[in-house]
């Protein structure tokens, strides 16, 4: 059989394989093509994907979300701070970061590797019964900046999962291959040269690669490991914390569920500014049985997103560096990632690439 691929993210994962001579994104039991990457652990039983994240309300301290950034660190790593403070964690006797909740009235201490082997193996069951017939060899995505800790704590999740990863795929090289596999119009004067940004929901990963007919490279590549989408949702959630603090004399900080919500409509603000100049905001029973109202505009949000969009041009510029190209020899530039939809960030790759 064809070897399955997963594509574990910060927020959510998608599961493909090879078949009927095209890429075949598998459909989850919600007939959905991403599944939420989300382990929620109940009074009673263990709730993972869609119905990890639908439970996510309903017990926030017992729900472990955005384990990838936390695969294979430190406890005392200064840049994920901010990961550690969405659940309870200690730290491990070797300086490693150890998960430790309540399930079925016991106090039980995971590893984020354990619970990113949790995450695979509901991956893997969603694989077995789209497909019909067992899975074990795989490929499992990774993005190009993880140290030998990370991409091995990745195999270890693996084989707690009951999987066979035959090799572990920069995230890089999988969307330009993702690009190239149905291209056929590469000219035979030489190579094309296409710019690949990557902004995911944590991350931003630049790549410049070469195609000719038969064959492609990756000859350059760049990154931002702590730019990501979320990050733009956090300078709305920032945003809107100090005005209700003002207008409503609420502190959304104090209160878990309300945070959640806010992070959530955020997101969905973030959106509607991508094809809007503005954008509704309405929340009802916030806290305190609170409604809020108000509109945000597309230019504001750019204003107080001006620090973010500028750190975007820092990767793309040594990526162009680290190439040797000149700007006459790019082909063309693609935007990818959930967090490349903001429409300030395609007028700055313009004024990069010309």
């Amino acid at each position: 059989m064809s070897v399955v691929g997963f594509d574990i993210g910060n927020e959510n994962c998608v599961i493909a394989v090879a078949k009927q001579r095209g890429i075949d994104v598998l459909l989850n039991d919600e007939w959905k093509r991403e599944t939420p990457a989300v382990v929620s652990f109940g009074e009673k039983q263990r709730f993972m994907g869609s119905a990890g994240a639908a439970s996510a309300t309903m017990n926030p301290w017992s729900t472990i979300l955005q384990v990838k950034k936390l695969i294979g660190r430190k406890f005392n790593e200064p840049d994920i701070e901010k990961e550690l403070k969405l659940f309870p964690t200690f730290e491990r006797p070797d300086g490693g970061i150890l998960i430790r909740l309540q399930f079925v009235g016991e106090v039980h201490e995971f590893t984020p590797a354990q619970i990113l082997g949790m995450l695979l193996s509901h991956l893997k069951q969603i694989a077995e019964k789209n497909l019909e017939m067992p899975v074990s060899d795989c490929v499992i995505g990774i993005p190009s900046y993880f140290t030998d800790l990370q991409r091995r704590a990745y195999l270890d999740a693996a084989v707690i999962a009951g999987l066979k990863p035959l090799r572990l795929l920069h995230d890089c090289t999988a969307t330009v291959i993702g690009y190239g596999i149905y291209k056929t119009d590469f000219c035979n004067s030489g190579p094309v040269y296409t710019v690949f940004v990557d902004i995911g929901h944590c991350d931003t990963q630049v790549c410049v690669a070469s195609f000719e007919t038969g064959q492609m490279k990756i000859i350059s590549h760049a990154f931002d490991r702590s730019l990501g989408g979320r990050d733009f949702d956090e300078v709305l959630f920032n945003h809107f914390a100090s005005q209700f603090k003002e207008q409503y004399n609420i502190d959304i900080h104090t209160n878990i569920k309300a945070s959640i919500r806010l992070r959530a409509s955020c997101e969905k603000l973030k959106k509607v500014l991508s094809a809007n100049a503005e954008a509704p905001r309405n929340i009802e029973c916030l806290m305190d049985e609170k409604d809020v109202r108000g509109l945000i505009k597309r230019e504001e949000f750019e204003k107080l997103s001006s620090d973010l969009l500028e750190r975007i041009t820092v990767p793309c510029l040594k990526v162009l560096a680290d190439s040797g190209l000149t700007l006459d020899k790019i082909n063309s530039v693609e935007l990818v990632g959930s967090g490349s939809r903001i429409p300030a960030i395609t007028r700055i790759l313009a004024s990069i690439f010309n």
